[in-house]
């Protein structure tokens, strides 16, 4: 079967795009999609996004499938790299807002006047049931809690985005050996449904720099919901700001937590990398 794609990315964190509006379900299986990733023998992504009919009141539907062949919730840089791929596909430009359905719940991307795309990413979520985790009570939020990790105890703070996330702050995110340490927090078994973990480096109350495993993709250059997850962490131990820039490798995420309306809103560039087709078998 020959489908057509198109390649984005968001601060390097890179996705096949699929024009899936035909179908209710996704024209490929997590299979397919894991060797379409496969940065040797595949296109190569950190994952692929289908764009599916709406639900409800949305205008769009998400799924994401991981480079490993398991399904996550959502994705920040995803989803705006699917803001851009939709107003491509509907062939209009200039600024634009959609309400897009997807496992975590509506999330409303919009396209602003310079490019940018601009994400509601609604409420963080902080007791452990919500994470999941065993690391408190369900109903208590987990901030700066121990954990051993790799032989040595890491205060961690716990944030859903939708998704779960497991964030440290260090004093040198660059000597973390991500490689493999990353794997034994994402499997750890305080986590039932595994975690992507961010590593914090507080350079100012209004700049952080990070660094992420990401569950079921590993290390990638950036994590719109670990930043989002990270600056929450940040705010709720006293660490920084409600509105910060997050550094990641690929680039920078402006984050706000609005405390007006308890609201996660992220900024960041999404780009077009090339398009083309595809036979799946």
């Amino acid at each position: 079967m020959a489908i057509e794609f198109s390649k984005y990315h968001g601060l390097g964190n890179d996705f096949i795009l699929i024009d899936n509006r035909t179908s209710a379900e996704p024209l490929v299986t997590l299979e397919e999609a894991a060797k379409l990733c496969d940065r040797h023998f595949g296109i190569g992504a950190d994952g692929v996004i289908f764009v599916l009919p709406a639900e409800g009141d949305t205008d769009y539907t998400m799924r994401i499938y991981n480079s490993d062949g398991s399904e996550p919730e959502m994705c920040g840089n995803g989803i705006r790299c699917l803001a851009k791929f939709i107003a491509a596909l509907e062939g209009v430009s200039g600024e634009r807002q959609y309400r897009i359905h997807t496992l975590a719940g509506v999330i409303a991307p919009a396209i602003q006047r310079d490019g940018q795309v601009r994400v509601d990413m609604g409420q963080p979520q902080l007791l452990a049931a919500q994470i999941p985790t065993t690391l408190a009570a369900a109903d208590a939020k987990v901030v700066d809690v121990p954990l051993q990790v790799a032989g040595q105890s890491w205060a961690v703070t716990c944030v859903s985005m939708g998704n779960p996330h497991c964030i440290t702050f260090v004093e040198d995110v660059a000597a973390i050996p991500l490689e493999s340490i990353g794997p034994q927090f994402e499997h750890h078994a305080v986590f039932p449904q595994r975690t992507n973990t961010e590593f914090i480096e507080v350079v100012r109350p209004d700049y952080l720099k990070m660094r992420v495993w990401e569950r079921g993709a590993g290390i990638t250059l950036a994590c719109g919901t670990g930043a989002c997850a990270s600056l929450v962490a940040g705010v709720l131990t006293g660490r920084c700001q409600p509105k910060a820039t997050v550094e990641l490798p690929g680039g920078l995420l402006e984050i706000e937590w609005s405390q007006a309306e308890g609201r996660i809103y992220m900024t960041g560039p999404a780009e077009l990398v090339f398009a083309g087709t595809v036979i799946c078998h």
